[in-house]
């Protein structure tokens, strides 16, 4: 008898490749919007360091966009590998969202990239920041997409079930979807945190090790004054995410906040700082709770019904609820964590004055920049996780279940040599990323390189007559 099913395992391997690509994109997202604004300001401004940190950083996004390109790979050719009841019921719709993010978002990338990298002096200043900003334009724009089928999942909108099989009704309706907007900027943002957060990091380490400190310090100052209106943002934006999510699905709202009991009328549903919950019991094994704080952060009203776990059948509640509850906590605690790191230093650059010899004195300011770059990335996968594990058991919200999205002809030790193939696969990936990371932050920018004449690409160019 095998330990593990075929769902068990494809739902492990989707994980699995999941957790690993979205490393990825959400850096490209960031950094190529970064390498933008130094790209912009180098043009604007004519100094020539902020084109030096255009060459700087843009060697780190094309090695992230490289690996983000090959982990994404697997991903796509699951769906029609291990979940082919979920290609065949969704394909109309997913499979037309899905089209349109590589023809519309990955060729944009991939077509201007090379222009972004090896374009310096081969073409007009003008036409390499235009290369700059449609990669930019371009992993945005693929974000989009992939955020609208997942949201569409999570709250489908515009479509029938037609003889087992989603037919699209409205367009519209499918692709803004009541939980799309929630979606894309959540995720969006969190990406822009998550570069703002590395290029902080990378600067804070070179700082506090003397290296390039003038340099550095323009890379550090320009990522925390973004970060300073983007940390806030989202934190806005994850109040407004968390409403919804109670709203549309009252299971996973439920599930994240260990909330079994749905409060009485004319009375606030509490909410658990920390607890245990206990899915076999259908309680908590222990609380620490706030009375009437759960209305109030799921309705914004005192008073506001909030579903508990005891009155949705067991069979559709989510699994694994301490993982929910927690990576839930843990996601929310980081967004406020930045949120204080920023304002933090915010104070100690204006009691500086901006003096670089005063914020080298800040040491473990720096040290904390350094330390954090890991938690972007920490909170973006327990998002993942909250999303969706909690929308479980349910591969499309109320109209497919997870079960009957499996592949039926697929044999769990497949499944599980694929697991072993992807992870194998993976480690060395990973390794061959942080040695050439590595060369990266050793080498440092190049403070010899000068930009290339505005008529170099012209004067190059043949000249002629026919």
């Amino acid at each position: 008898m095998n330990l593990f099913t075929t769902l068990d395992l494809s739902r492990l391997q989707f994980a699995l490749t999941a957790v690993f690509h979205i490393l990825w994109p959400i850096l490209t997202i960031s950094l190529s919007a970064f390498v933008f604004l130094v790209e912009a300001l180098w043009l604007r401004s004519g100094e020539v360091v902020w084109y030096r940190h255009a060459r700087f950083w843009s060697r780190l996004l094309l090695l992230n966009f490289a690996v983000g390109v090959v982990s994404g790979i697997p991903m796509e050719f699951q769906f029609g590998t291990n979940w082919a009841g979920f290609s065949a019921f969704t394909g109309q719709f997913v499979g037309n969202i899905l089209g349109f993010e590589g023809a519309m978002a990955f060729m944009l990338e991939a077509g201007f990239i090379g222009i972004m990298m090896f374009g310096w002096g081969r073409v007009p200043r003008g036409v390499h920041l235009f290369a700059t900003g449609m990669v930019a334009l371009g992993s945005s724009i693929s974000a989009f997409w992939i955020m609208v089928t997942n949201s569409w999942m999570q709250t489908p909108a515009g479509v029938a079930v037609v003889d087992g099989k989603v037919v699209v009704t409205d367009y519209a309706a499918a692709i803004f979807n009541p939980g799309m907007a929630f979606g894309v900027g959540h995720m969006w943002v969190a990406a822009m945190e998550t570069g703002l957060v590395v290029v902080a990091g990378i600067s804070a380490w070179h700082l506090l090790r003397r290296r390039q400190p003038a340099f550095f310090v323009r890379s550090f100052k320009l990522a925390l004054l973004t970060l300073a209106v983007v940390a806030p943002l989202q934190v806005v934006l994850g109040d407004a995410s968390g409403v919804e999510v109670f709203a549309r699905q009252p299971a996973k709202g439920a599930a994240i906040e260990g909330h079994w009991d749905t409060n009485a009328p004319g009375s606030g549903a509490s909410w658990s700082l920390l607890a245990w919950p206990d899915q076999d019991a259908q309680d908590n094994a222990w609380s620490l709770e706030v009375p009437g704080m759960l209305s109030v952060l799921g309705t914004h009203s005192l008073h506001g019904r909030v579903t508990g776990l005891r009155d949705i059948p067991r069979a559709d509640q989510p699994p694994m609820l301490p993982l929910l509850y927690y990576a839930f906590r843990l996601m929310a605690g980081i967004g406020f964590a930045f949120l204080l790191l920023a304002w933090w230093t915010a104070v100690v650059v204006r009691r500086t004055r901006g003096d670089l010899a005063g914020l080298l004195a800040h040491r473990r300011l720096l040290w904390a920049w350094v330390l954090a770059i890991p938690l972007p990335y920490l909170a973006v996968e327990c998002g993942w996780i909250v999303r969706e594990v909690g929308r479980q058991p349910w591969v499309v919200y109320g109209l497919l279940r997870t079960r009957d999205a499996v592949s039926a002809a697929v044999a769990a030790p497949e499944v599980g040599a694929t697991i072993a193939m992807f992870l194998g696969f993976y480690v060395v990936l990973l390794g061959a990323f942080f040695v050439f990371a590595r060369q990266w932050l050793r080498a440092g920018p190049d403070l010899a390189a000068l930009p290339p004449a505005p008529d170099a690409a012209l004067s190059a160019a043949p000249v002629s007559y026919h």
